[in-house]
């Protein structure tokens, strides 16, 4: 079967984005984030698509982005934070190798809190992240081959855990 390499799942400022270029670079192959295919496709941001939309409007998008993702690429991909309420889409994912990367509610905030770009952030982020992260986590569990925390860590030593957890070789 031709799929992902890896496919990197968490919350929102998780790092996703950075740990999985460095991932890609690391494995010689391409990187890929749902969140940016919605963006060029609508030709707008994910906040925008939110307030003008909703949010169901936007969980259809993503659906609809990460399974073509899933069928398409190669390399490293990274979902967006809510991408695992589908259920749907954690069927998808249970065939491919998937990592969490975790943090705790302290490291949300010292990365989430003061972004207004996060919309479903935007009323007292640290009890919202709270929220979000009880209906979310164990979903994440549940599609993920291996849990990383990302707390206290660079993006190079994410990226390694992940390579190590997963028992992945460098290109």
């Amino acid at each position: 079967m031709s799929a992902p390499l890896v496919v990197l799942i968490g919350p929102m400022g998780v790092g996703k984005s950075t740990v999985g270029r460095l991932l890609a670079e690391r494995l010689g192959v391409g990187y890929r984030d749902t969140d940016d295919d919605i963006v060029a496709e609508q030709g707008r941001t994910v906040a925008d698509i939110f307030v003008d939309e909703g949010e169901p409007a936007f969980r259809d998008l993503e659906k609809k982005a990460v399974r073509k993702a899933l069928a398409e690429h190669r390399g490293v991909l990274a979902l967006g934070g809510g991408a695992i309420l589908d259920a749907e889409t954690r069927a998808l994912l249970a065939e491919h190798r998937v990592a969490y990367l975790s943090m705790d509610v302290e490291e949300a905030v010292k990365r989430t809190g003061l972004n207004v770009a996060r919309p479903l952030l935007a009323v007292n982020p640290r009890r919202q992240w709270r929220e979000l992260m009880e209906a979310r986590r164990h979903l994440y569990t549940e599609v993920a081959r291996e849990a990383v925390s990302t707390d206290g860590r660079t993006p190079e030593e994410v990226t390694q855990a992940v390579l190590d957890a997963l028992e992945l070789k460098e290109a």
